[in-house]
């Protein structure tokens, strides 16, 4: 419940990130917690990484299991690392029924997106927002 409104928050966009490693996905996914924490509460975020036996790949299973666990009724933002992880994730999407509603494709880098996406929907930010904050990333210089 909100102090002020006496109503409960907003329920947080959930992350997915996509890789063909789950090493990686699950790195990021600890990154992102680790840069976000501010105090508050996160948003969920899981990895989807690697293929069920460990190897490299994608999963659209892993994917679909993790996209349901961190969906929270506002929406799924789903980032990946590389091209069959995002065909993967399109296929899915054009089913239209193997993931929650509101899932969403988002452009971004993996790793400075994730951080942008999970900070933005730990503040309460819509799916728009989280979209748009992640896909931003790729503007972060390094020089």
């Amino acid at each position: 419940m909100s102090p002020a409104t006496g109503s409960a928050a907003p329920a947080p966009v959930g992350i997915v990130l996509v890789s063909h490693s789950a090493a990686l996905a699950t790195a990021a996914a600890d990154l992102a917690r680790g840069l976000a924490c501010g105090g508050g509460d996160l948003a969920p975020v899981l990895p989807a990484g690697g293929t069920p036996d460990g190897g490299l790949g994608t999963s659209s299973e892993l994917i679909c299991a993790a996209a349901k666990a961190v969906d929270r009724g506002a929406g799924v933002a789903l980032l990946v690392d590389l091209g069959s992880a995002v065909l993967t994730v399109k296929a899915l999407l054009a089913e239209g029924d193997e993931l929650p509603a509101g899932s969403r494709l988002v452009d971004a880098p993996f790793v400075e997106g994730a951080v942008a996406a999970l900070v933005t929907a730990s503040a309460g930010g819509d799916l728009d927002a989280v979209a748009a904050a992640a896909s931003e990333a790729y503007a972060y210089r390094k020089e």
